[in-house]
């Protein structure tokens, strides 16, 4: 019996995933074809792997016992891959490989694109692949070895905000702003923009319970005329005069536009912005190590480039 450490890690992902449909999206590959993978390795080990007689209902196919005992293995596996890599750029001083890096889009722009551009120049056989995903989709894709960076933005006010397993490093607290239309100018005080309509985030959402708070602080209860989950969504809708709305400032316009205009907000809060990886001892690797630390370097100077911007 040969198993295919390929199809052993499908398998594993299965297994961290909760079944082949979540695997397939954190793996980039189609149900088909991971269900192909899951086969192959059972023909390969003459045993059954995935316990197929929930296909067709409302639950995700599982994992036999024995397949539940050889996704374990996975995880085995690549943490001896992961220490053979770190011997091997300790031996002999280089560091190559590809590293996949996911993240939201004002992350990817501010920093994740920097730092790749970053990386090229200056570590050429470091290949970074940027991913743009959801949280939800990008620590299970993290936890199953399909991505060996996550860039995830949480409110340090959510409790349930810390990914469980993983580690997290802080790079920056994205401080919220207020944007309202250029033309309701000139607005010098948040408290000209409280009777004015504003566009709201979904429930359960950062920008939801920054607007709360700004309620909050001015005791009045804002007239949430419109929702949107996107920050270019809700600047669009600003620019076009119909609302205010909060964001943080790195998803402020790339370049001044006099139909949006800005005023701070302090009591709003800020956005926390995480870079992830697995836990272990041999995590990241030597070539994620160094796009982490080319991020983490972008970091400390992408807040403060955008803050002068807007005070030019």
């Amino acid at each position: 019996m040969q198993i295919d450490p390929r199809r052993l890690a499908v398998l594993g992902a299965v297994a961290n995933a909760g079944g082949v449909l979540a695997a397939a999206s954190v793996l980039h590959l189609t149900p088909s074809a991971v269900s192909q993978h899951i086969a192959r390795l059972e023909a390969e080990t003459g045993v059954v792997l995935l316990d197929r007689s929930r296909l067709g209902g409302r639950r995700a196919a599982g994992l036999t016992p024995a397949g539940r005992l050889l996704a374990a293995h996975a995880g085995r596996v690549a943490e001896v891959l992961a220490a053979a890599e770190h011997e091997l750029a300790a031996l002999t001083g280089q560091v190559t490989g590809p590293v996949s890096v996911g993240a939201f889009p004002t992350a990817i722009r501010h920093l994740v694109a920097p730092a790749a551009a970053a990386m090229a120049a200056t570590d050429p056989n470091v290949e970074v692949h940027i991913r743009q995903i959801e949280p939800g989709p990008g620590l299970a894709a993290l936890r199953a070895g399909a991505l060996d960076l996550l860039i995830v933005e949480t409110d340090p006010a959510d409790p349930s905000a810390k990914p469980a397993g993983l580690h997290a490093v802080r790079l920056l607290d994205d401080p919220y702003q207020i944007v309202f239309p250029g033309q309701w100018a000139p607005v010098i005080r948040v408290e000209a923009l409280l009777a004015r309509p504003w566009i709201d985030g979904p429930p359960g959402s950062a920008v939801r319970r920054a607007l709360d708070r700004i309620a909050a602080h001015h005791d009045t209860t804002l007239n949430r005329a419109h929702e949107c989950l996107e920050f270019p969504a809700a600047l669009a809708i600003v620019a076009d005069g119909l609302a205010a709305a909060v964001v943080p400032a790195l998803a402020l316009p790339a370049h001044e536009r006099a139909s949006v205009a800005v005023l701070d907000a302090p009591y709003a809060g800020a956005r926390r912005i995480d870079l992830v990886h697995r836990r272990g001892r041999h995590e990241p690797s030597p070539a994620a190590g160094l796009v982490a630390q080319a991020i983490t370097l972008r970091a400390t100077t992408s807040l403060a480039t955008v803050t002068q911007r807007r005070h030019r």
